[in-house]
């Protein structure tokens, strides 16, 4: 598994699947794209500017939140990170 923290993304990638594809579990999870739209974007247009900041407040929030009740902790906190930056990005 690589990990590289920038300013404007979380690289997290490893190997999923028996196919051998390798996915990038936080920053572009494939079961959140459908007919090449994330969801993410998909919900910042349909929102309001302020609706979506409480969105990724919000999201932030959950990730953190189940930190020590998941088997993936360090996952949610690099997903808790990203919707974080995110929102830096949208404050922009």
């Amino acid at each position: 598994m690589t990990i590289r923290f920038d300013e404007e993304r979380i690289d997290v990638i490893g190997q999923n699947g028996g196919d051998g594809e390798h996915y990038d579990m936080v920053n572009h999870p494939p079961h959140y794209t459908q007919g090449g739209i994330e969801c993410i974007d998909a919900m910042q247009a349909a929102l309001s500017p302020e609706q979506f900041k409480g969105y990724l407040k919000g999201a932030a929030f959950k990730y953190l939140w189940r930190l020590d009740h998941k088997d993936e902790a360090k996952e949610n906190a690099e997903k808790a990170i990203w919707y974080m930056q995110k929102l830096v990005k949208v404050l922009s």
